[in-house]
């Protein structure tokens, strides 16, 4: 395979914040190796559109701070049909691109992997999206932000739950995911966490409820993955609300989890994959994701990012299972 020369940059699908460390990183790690480094603006749409940016070592300078993405994103369906692919790899050849880094979800990563696969483009994914859902990979890029930012918002919402004696059913993001549920949930000790995993049980969170308030609890925090159920939190509190005559309300928290200034561990996390993806495309490797394992990296093929899941205990099912028990143990 002949030697990479200049590479390309993006982030797709949902912003996450640590997307812009990953972008700096990327960037310098380019210019240190002596490889020619270009910015593609608003993802894949953006590279359908031709719309590319020279980056240098000065235009990442502080935004290693910043949420979001400074290349902007975008959420493309003509990616999708052959002939948006066709149209990127041939603007991508134009412009003497040889190798492309995406930042995103497995969404992005099923499209770049179509990219790499039908016109042999070198191309590397960084797990870039807050619901920590992808194989390979510890935790993604953003996650840690978007859990402190929903743990904030329901440490807040607890005062005003215990000054009013209700029960707050909170929202969070996860539509096939109950990563932040889970977590946010166990720190911020709700009584009950509903997540996609697993089928809600109406009748456990009704028990946890009227135990509780046997023992003279007056205030309770549900914890809900909007995917969880049809409705999200607003279909949980209702069902609830039926069966026992609440005094409820219904927090949506939305897309607040998506923004903000990354945490320490994302800026780290996103540093550490942005030098692994172009060390890995000067390599020769290819149609890659790079993810943080333990205290290394890894490298695994693009389709087991989306098609495979942890069987092994210590893996991300096993911690769903452990994170479960622990919070129905400490917040009944």
């Amino acid at each position: 395979m002949a030697a990479v020369r200049h590479i390309g940059v993006l982030t797709s699908g949902g912003d996450a914040p640590g997307m812009n460390a990953a972008i700096r990183a990327v960037v310098r790690t380019a210019i240190a190796r002596g490889l020619e480094i270009t910015g593609v603006v608003r993802g894949y749409t953006g590279l359908i559109a031709g719309e590319f940016r020279p980056l240098d070592a000065h235009s990442v300078s502080n935004i290693i701070q910043l949420g979001g993405t400074v290349l902007k994103t975008s959420r493309c369906q003509e990616f999708f049909e052959p002939g948006g692919r066709a149209k990127a790899a041939g603007n991508l050849a134009d412009a003497g691109i040889d190798g492309l880094v995406v930042i995103g979800g497995d969404g992005s990563f099923q499209g770049l992997h179509l990219l790499a696969t039908e016109h042999g483009v070198r191309a590397v994914g960084i797990p870039g999206t807050i619901d920590n859902d992808i194989y390979g990979t510890d935790f993604t890029v953003g996650f840690h932000t978007a859990v402190n930012t929903a743990l904030e918002s329901i440490d807040k919402i607890r005062d005003t739950s215990a000054s009013h004696d209700r029960v707050f059913f909170i929202e969070v993001m996860g539509r096939t995911s109950g990563s932040i549920a889970l977590v946010v949930g166990t720190a911020g000790g709700a009584e009950e966490i509903v997540i996609p995993e697993e089928p809600m049980d109406l009748e456990r969170i009704c028990a946890t409820l009227e135990a509780g308030q046997r023992r003279g609890k007056e205030s309770f925090i549900i914890v809900v993955a909007e995917g969880a159920v049809d409705g999200g939190a607003r279909s949980v509190a209702e069902a609830v609300s039926e069966k026992l005559h609440l005094n409820y309300r219904v927090s949506i928290l939305g897309h607040v989890q998506r923004g903000g200034s990354p945490t320490s561990h994302d800026r780290t996390l996103a540093s550490r994959l942005g030098v692994a993806a172009v060390e890995a495309i000067d390599a020769g490797r290819s149609d890659v994701m790079v993810g943080g394992d333990g205290w290394g990296i890894g490298i695994v093929p693009l389709v087991e990012t989306w098609q495979r899941r942890d069987p092994l205990p210590g893996t991300k099912e096993a911690l769903t299972l452990e994170l479960l028990r622990v919070a129905r143990i400490t917040g009944t």
